[in-house]
């Protein structure tokens, strides 16, 4: 839960209650937060997130190789059958990966086992920092790493899993920069004011025509949303398209469309490459014409 626990309350707790609280934040591996817990106590978020990846790489190698080897595969329909925490199970959920086809299930089942033929553990990243595709991607990438440099890439991941964890554990009043936000502003120039009341979907794409519904919005007064598409969350790297109903918009306010409108539904499409950043989309509209750009 969100917010379960504050950074002042697990400086101040008793060792077994701090490693009882931290304990799965790193799957399977509570002598992290064992070790942590000695270094305490933490001025902010960062400091305790950092003391732990510190004990992390200082640890003996066998014990870091067992903390990668302690998570499981990705989609993998026997480990999801026999239950995975639920930390995991939530991650690769969102990602998707509970919805898989039965050619897609096949094909991750084919990565994992030549990944973990190649290197002997499983394959590591930030589920929620991805869609399907960037992860199939990466996996094609990471392939071609060398032991060393895979093992390194592993143990960012994971520190960045357990960096979003412990920011959704955790009260602070320094967050961590884990989340990014997507955030979208329509400005109606035909009568010179934000666009309120424009329907607008963002939806997902994937290279192989699917589509998935992020959501359905409005724009309020300020021709923005309230909260934004997405935010206290990482945007997932990806494709995406706003579809804006144009027509339906100028119709509901009186005005002359010719039949059929020159503009009906506006279609944005446009990748994100950075989850952590705040990556704003600005429209100008009239019954003729739209501009945009990359905002910020």
């Amino acid at each position: 839960m969100p917010g379960h626990f504050t950074l002042d309350t697990l400086n101040r707790a008793a060792t077994a209650d701090f490693i009882a609280a931290l304990g799965d934040v790193f799957e399977y591996s509570p002598w992290v937060a064992t070790a942590a817990a000695a270094r305490r106590p933490f001025k902010n978020l960062a400091a305790l997130r950092d003391a732990m990846i510190a004990s992390i790489e200082t640890a003996p190698a066998e014990q870091r190789l067992n903390l990668i080897r302690s998570h499981p595969d990705l989609a993998n329909k026997a480990q999801r059958a026999q239950g995975l925490t639920a930390h995991s199970t939530r991650e690769q959920d969102g990602a998707g990966l509970d919805r898989l086809s039965e050619p897609e299930f096949a094909t991750f089942e084919k990565l994992n086992n030549a990944y973990r033929a190649k290197f002997g553990f499983p394959f590591m990243i930030c589920v929620r920092r991805h869609t399907k595709d960037s992860i199939l991607d990466a996996f094609a990438r990471r392939l071609n790493n060398d032991p060393a440099q895979e093992e390194k890439e592993a143990l960012t991941e994971i520190a960045r899993i357990a960096s979003l964890r412990l920011a959704g554990m955790i009260a602070s009043e320094e967050a961590l920069p884990v989340h990014g936000t997507l955030s979208v502003h329509v400005l109606d120039a035909h009568c010179g004011l934000p666009a309120d009341g424009m329907k607008f979907s963002l939806v997902e794409l994937s290279r192989h025509g699917e589509e998935r519904l992020i959501g359905d919005l409005v724009t309020n007064a300020d021709g923005r949303t309230s909260p934004e598409p997405i935010e206290g969350r990482p945007v997932p790297i990806g494709t995406y398209e706003l579809r804006f109903q144009a027509a339906a918009y100028f119709a509901g306010r009186g005005v002359l469309l010719s039949d059929p409108p020159f503009l009906d539904v506006i279609p944005l499409r446009f990748g994100v490459s950075e989850p952590e950043q705040h990556l704003h989309v600005p429209l100008l509209i009239t019954p003729w014409s739209y501009s945009t750009y990359r905002g910020s």
